[in-house]
């Protein structure tokens, strides 16, 4: 009976045993499963992600590559053609919208001043330029070359040479396509953050408005911003040159950054976080521009008065 009872408790242990080695390989067979699931889980979760470097890609290869006038290349979202209709339209909102000015002194300056700068750029656009009557400090070139010139600018500029400056810088952005620049990256950005939303899809709503959050904000402070500011800069190189070749004197650029950086109070957002880069910044690089700048407008022969 002993050895029965024994038996009974050897046999009992080996079960207990055997039992518990089952429990630790099946637990180790969920867990093996469990991974290969969140794997499986993970992947398919990258899929949109990966799809969006597909088509990034797509639109990478099926874009138009330039060498702009500043001699760098570049991928553009838009054809000519399409951002001259863009830009048509763009002005032709604008001048119906607004107060214009069509005769005296201060349009015979803008219109004198447009066109000698047109005639520098080497662009076959169909140039045209309007002065509106607004206090805005401002003036724009839109695609394809049409200007609107603020009155408001005109106190700062002071005079035809520092009118050039501005205006020489708007239509540079203009002659390097840098609105069609734009349409591209942000094209291939919000391509990026569609993909990345998609994978998030299973998310919570707080949890994917915060990781869409931080990588919006990434693709703004680390791709886009500093690419404007970089466009900022070639527009300065590009349009120095512009007015320089007219006869205008660059150095009158320093003036009139300066007093623009004294009209706008000092109140701009820090550069990492702004399009265009500081008054200091921009004076700091039209300095080293110069020597480039004086050769050409002495090369140029004329010389243009400030008229004030």
């Amino acid at each position: 009976m002993r050895f029965k009872a024994e038996s009974r408790i050897t046999l009992g242990r080996a079960f207990a045993t055997a039992g518990f080695i089952f429990l630790l390989e099946m637990r180790m067979v969920f867990n093996t499963v469990a991974a290969v699931q969140q794997r499986g889980n993970i992947l398919i979760r990258l899929v949109p992600v990966l799809i969006a470097v597909v088509v990034m890609v797509f639109q990478r290869c099926s874009s138009e590559k330039i060498v702009n006038q500043a001699g760098r290349s570049a991928r553009v979202g838009l054809s000519k053609e399409q951002e001259s209709r863009l830009g048509l339209q763009s002005y032709k909102d604008v001048v119906q919208s607004s107060r214009t000015i069509a005769q005296g002194p201060q349009y015979d300056l803008v219109v004198r001043c447009a066109t000698r700068l047109a005639k520098q750029t080497g662009e076959r656009f169909d140039w045209a330029v309007s002065l509106v009557e607004s206090p805005q400090v401002n003036a724009f070139c839109l695609p394809g070359g049409k200007i609107c010139v603020y009155t408001g600018i005109l106190p700062v500029a002071q005079s035809e040479t520092g009118l050039a400056v501005v205006m020489g810088h708007e239509m540079a952005h203009a002659t390097l396509r840098h609105g069609s620049e734009r349409v591209f990256q942000q094209n291939q950005t919000q391509t990026l953050l569609a993909g990345v939303n998609f994978s998030l899809g299973n998310m919570n709503y707080e949890q994917r408005r915060m990781i869409m959050g931080a990588i919006g904000a990434g693709a703004q402070y680390g791709y886009l911003l500093p690419f404007g500011r970089d466009h900022e800069s070639e527009a300065d190189s590009v349009g120095l040159r512009y007015m320089a070749k007219a006869g205008y004197d660059p150095r009158e650029a320093l003036a009139f950054w300066q007093r623009m950086g004294q009209a706008s109070g000092g109140k701009g957002q820090p550069e990492f976080m702004s399009t265009h880069p500081s008054h200091d910044t921009r004076i700091s690089r039209l300095k080293a521009m110069m020597p480039e700048a004086l050769q050409l407008f002495e090369q140029s022969g004329g010389r243009v008065e400030l008229e004030r």
